[in-house]
């Protein structure tokens, strides 16, 4: 198989590292210093921090073993790989900034939403690349093969209350959970924003003519979770008769579906062009009339 640009892994290392460095800035700057333990494997690292002592980042690597052998194989080893790079780099952010960066203490409520506004940056520079910062968002991930008509930020805002309603006891603080709820609340809007834009309803249409249509077929369906079309074609020139596939993505996921056609078929022939109003499963909702 056609591996990855040296240009591709470099950006997917930049991105990777800034968003882990902002997701570490949130945690040890503004949640944990102010008992708010924000859903997920890192909240649950946060409670066993308040409890023991143990490092968060640390504990947050240990906590998505389970999910990463989940993961394999639901989706297989190379699926995982950057998911696994970007929660190492995640969990060795926390721990290496815990004693550099000075925690704020102030007002819990700024806390709050400086904390959900950084998690949410940092997490879709993460997403955007492929990856995940394990936790809910690789849960999220992994469910969002099924459960495509829902939004990857409200999968991991089902996902995460459960935590969030263990930090009562933790902290035996009836606000905790409730500052908690909305650092979770602004991180899964801002991850939706950055992810799909202020309008769900645009992306991008990919027209793609090869004879490698089966394979290319194969990946979109399950490695980028999007619908194909088939359209009969016939070329003016040569006057065969061959298919053309109809993809629609939103923008974050172009780069994905292309380095899928060009690992399948380099000499793919492939437009890629902008969409506005998409209306259906995976994007914005139909209107039903009343």
């Amino acid at each position: 198989m056609k591996r990855q640009a040296p240009a591709q892994t470099v950006l997917d290392g930049l991105l990777f590292a800034v968003g882990s460095l902002l997701f570490a800035v949130s945690v040890n700057v503004f949640t944990a210093p102010n008992n708010i333990a924000p859903g997920g494997a890192t909240g649950v690292a946060v409670l066993v921090n308040a409890l023991t002592g143990l490092p968060i980042g640390l504990t947050n690597l240990a906590v998505n073993v389970p999910l990463f052998v989940w993961g394999v194989r639901a989706a297989g080893a190379r699926a995982m790989a950057k998911s696994a790079a970007a929660v190492a780099l995640s969990s060795l952010a926390i721990d290496l900034t815990a004693g550099l960066l000075p925690p704020y203490c102030g007002d819990p409520m700024l806390a709050s939403v400086f904390g959900g506004v950084l998690a949410g940056s940092g997490l879709a520079l993460i997403f955007m690349r492929g990856g995940t910062t394990g936790g809910t968002d690789l849960a999220a991930s992994l469910l969002a093969r099924r459960l495509r008509h829902i939004s990857l930020g409200r999968l991991i805002l089902c996902i995460d209350l459960p935590v969030v309603l263990c930090s009562i006891p933790v902290f035996g603080s009836i606000e905790s959970p409730m500052y908690a709820l909305i650092v979770i609340f602004l991180t899964t809007k801002v991850i939706d924003t950055v992810l799909y834009g202020t309008d769900a309803g645009t992306g991008k249409l990919i027209f793609i003519i090869s004879r490698q249509g089966a394979e290319i077929k194969r990946k979109i369906l399950f490695e980028v979770s999007r619908g194909v079309t088939e359209l009969r074609a016939r070329g003016s020139y040569s006057g065969r008769e061959t298919d053309v596939l109809l993809v629609a993505v939103r923008r974050p996921e172009v780069y994905r579906a292309l380095d899928l056609i060009h690992t399948a078929d380099p000499e793919a022939f492939v437009i890629t062009a902008d969409a506005g109003g998409i209306t259906g499963e995976g994007f914005r909702p139909p209107k039903r009339q009343k």
